[in-house]
Order: C-alpha cells, then sequence, then structure tokens
C-alpha cells in the first residue's frame, strides 16, 4: 500500500497558488485515474485506495493548511499502518526553477513547512518526496507573498508537461524502481527538445 500526499491549502482563494503545486499535481494523478469526489477523512480529502501499477495506492490532500500537514499525514499513516518509505509527498519548491522537479528518498524540509510538519510526524527524514520548482522571487517580494501568489498563465499553459512528468515518476515510483523514478524526475527540464 501506498499513500500519495500533495500539499497546499484549503480554499477557494489559494487555487492555482505556487504553494498549492502539489494540490495541483495530485489533482492530476486523480483525473487521470477516473477517480470521483473524495470521501473527507484523515483531516483531508482522501481517494482510494485503487489499483495502479500493481499496487494498492491511495491520495491525500490534507486540509489542515501548509504547516499542519503532519496531522492529516500522521492519521492516514496509522490508521493504514505504512511506513514513512510508502509515502510520497508532492510539494513546492521555491529553490527550484519553474519548469524543474525533484524526486529524492529523504533529506531534510529544505525550509517547506508543510514537509517539516510531515517529518516532525512521522519521526524520520527517510519520508519520499517530489518537489515542483516554483522559483523564487526578485529581492522586492517576500517568499511568503511569492509562494502566496498565482501561477501566471503563461505557465500555466505549460503545466501539463509538468503534470506529465510528475505522473512518469509516480509510474516508475509504484512500480517499485525508485532509482529511475527519481533520474526521470530528476532529469526533467520544461521544453527540453522543443
Amino acid at each position: 500500500m501506498k499513500l500519495i500526499v500533495g500539499l497546499g491549502n484549503p480554499g477557494y482563494e489559494y487555487v492555482w497558488t505556487r504553494h498549492n503545486a502539489g494540490w495541483t499535481i495530485v489533482d492530476s494523478f486523480v483525473a487521470r485515474l477516473g477517480l470521483r469526489e473524495p470521501q473527507i477523512k484523515f483531516r483531508g480529502a482522501y481517494w482510494g485506495p485503487v489499483i495502479c501499477c500493481g499496487e494498492r495506492v491511495s491520495f491525500l490532500e490534507p486540509h489542515t493548511y501548509m504547516n499542519l500537514s503532519g496531522l492529516s499525514v500522521g492519521e492516514a499513516a496509522r490508521y493504514q499502518n505504512l511506513a514513512p518509505e510508502d509515502i510520497l509527498v508532492i510539494s513546492d519548491d521555491a529553490a527550484l526553477p519553474f519548469g524543474r522537479i525533484r524526486m529524492r528518498k529523504s533529506g531534510s524540509a529544505g525550509g517547506q513547512n508543510g514537509l517539516k510538519s510531515i517529518i516532525g510526524a512521522l519521526g524520520t527524514l527517510d519520508v519520499p518526496r517530489l518537489r515542483v520548482g516554483i522559483g523564487s522571487p526578485d529581492g522586492r517580494m517576500d517568499l511568503k507573498d511569492w509562494v502566496l501568489g498565482k501561477i501566471p498563465q503563461e505557465q500555466r499553459r505549460e503545466w501539463h508537461k509538468i503534470e506529465d512528468a510528475a505522473w512518469e515518476a509516480l509510474v516508475l515510483w509504484l512500480s517499485g524502481d525508485a532509482d529511475r523514478a527519481m533520474s526521470k524526475a530528476n532529469g526533467f527540464r520544461l521544453n527540453d527538445g522543443e
């Protein structure tokens, strides 16, 4: 059993904000799988479990707001008796430029408060994560304002390519090939070869 977690904030005002990149990616995954309305479970929106790539998998979008994401993920992990390595967390990353994604098996939160909360709740750094690059602001804008700002229309028009790359990495990860999943994700650059 695997759990895919997309990080974000609930509420219409956060739709298409940079900080909700994780939610947006999970939304694309559940749409690809033809999943309908989620259950409200584990303090969030929950789909599954379903069979994908020969693996039982469920999807979770915590409704706790970003900084308390660990409450939701910890509850789901305990209920489903999941090991941390069976949970893939998808979040935004201001240290990565827009159009890049990065997958790792473990590591620090890197300043991402949702991931920090999940690491705290699970008690380990060994939590797989897929980070979605949102870029960083120029010197005039506060980082908080940047991450809560909307993804510009020109970037939204390219977003499906990021979703496709994230899906390819997810399929490899679910198939048990984490190293290939990381290679695929980490090698992705928007508009490569175009």
